[in-house]
């Protein structure tokens, strides 16, 4: 969908967009995939905000808790042989891949068996072998290196795209405009992800800049572009396939602004309530309610192909493999501290 002179309207309304997520047409066994994927995403991340504020994990979690759609719609139409990237905040990009829960909790916790073999943390995560690429805490980081990535696939003859996931925060950095220009200029197949939920850290983005609606930049570089509810999985799903399309066919990149809202603050478990602009109690009940997870279910439900029995069965089944690989994640062994220079610095012999 298109905005009205580049600002949300509606789709940054907190009160609007309650109803539950209209399901025609979809098959219901891939509606219930996405949804156990979006609850085991929101599962995860609460148990790590748990965890971090009982001061078992040591460093920072930076959660997205409540944008679980965005993800999950777009590696609907992603594979393996694709090169994603994220950015701080990617637990949901490497699980919607099918990453593993213990790799991304071993990771957490510092240990051998974690998905960057416990160099990394919650901020820089790796799974190449599922197409995750990395995600870094540098804002904007991961951009460039996408758009890179993507011109590699075209150089080398193949229909895989680069896919970079990155906020609002993000699109107020130079690399980004730069990365925009050059995929449009040579036709790169790659997805610039906007995960817009208005606020850079504390900031809300009426404080940074004059329209809400980051897609006006797509439309400044001449980029196809869509913009959609983020807490929609379907609109997100569908949007998404055709970027993806567009890109894989040789047309050039795509971009997709979705408008979501994250539940946790900035980091770690707090909500944030007392800080930034509209981060208020009031907005954030408002946001709630429009839950991608239970506005799928609601929708589910509606069309009479799962009852809340089905989604509590689901949940705990999820719960059961969260409990089973966090214990596995704290028995398991830290690096040798020999290992630090190797994992971090490429040996090379000089001659």
């Amino acid at each position: 969908m298109g905005v009205d002179n580049f600002d949300l309207g509606a789709l940054a309304d907190p009160t609007k967009s309650h109803d539950s997520i209209k399901i025609d047409g979809e098959d219901p066994v891939f509606l219930k995939s996405q949804f156990r994927q979006m609850l085991t995403i929101r599962l995860v991340e609460e148990h790590l905000a748990a965890m971090r504020k009982e001061g078992v994990i040591g460093g920072p979690v930076h959660l997205g808790a409540g944008q679980e759609a965005v993800a999950v719609g777009v590696s609907t139409s992603l594979r393996n042989t694709d090169r994603i990237f994220g950015a701080h905040r990617s637990h949901s990009h490497v699980l919607a891949m099918g990453g593993s829960i213990h790799g991304l909790f071993a990771e957490v916790l510092g240990r051998e068996t974690g998905l960057s073999r416990g160099m990394g943390g919650s901020m820089h995560l790796w799974d190449q072998p599922r197409g995750f690429y990395g995600s870094v805490p540098i804002v904007a980081g991961t951009v460039a290196l996408a758009t890179g990535a993507g011109l590699a696939a075209k150089m080398s003859g193949t229909d895989d795209i680069g896919v970079v996931y990155f906020g609002d925060g993000a699109i107020e950095e130079g690399v980004v405009h730069e990365s925009l220009n050059l995929a449009r200029m040579l036709q790169v197949p790659v997805l610039f992800v906007i995960e817009n939920n208005l606020f850079s850290s504390h900031m809300h983005i009426s404080l940074r800049q004059p329209h809400d609606a980051t897609s006006r930049f797509a439309a400044a570089h001449d980029i196809r572009f869509d913009t959609v509810d983020g807490n929609n999985v379907v609109a997100v799903k569908n949007a998404a396939q055709r970027l993806i399309n567009h890109s894989r066919s040789g047309e050039g990149p795509g971009f997709l602004e979705a408008v979501t809202y994250r539940l946790y603050g900035h980091v770690d478990w707090r909500e944030d309530i007392d800080v930034g602009v509209r981060r208020s109690t009031e907005d954030l009940a408002n946001w709630r309610k429009r839950d991608p997870i239970k506005r799928l279910f609601q929708g589910m439900e509606e069309a009479g192909i799962f009852s809340l029995d089905e989604q509590n069965l689901c949940e705990a089944e999820i719960r059961k493999d969260i409990d089973e690989a966090w214990a596995q994640a704290l028995r398991d062994p830290y690096p040798s501290p020999d290992t630090l220079l190797d994992r971090v610095y490429t040996k090379q012999v000089m001659g």
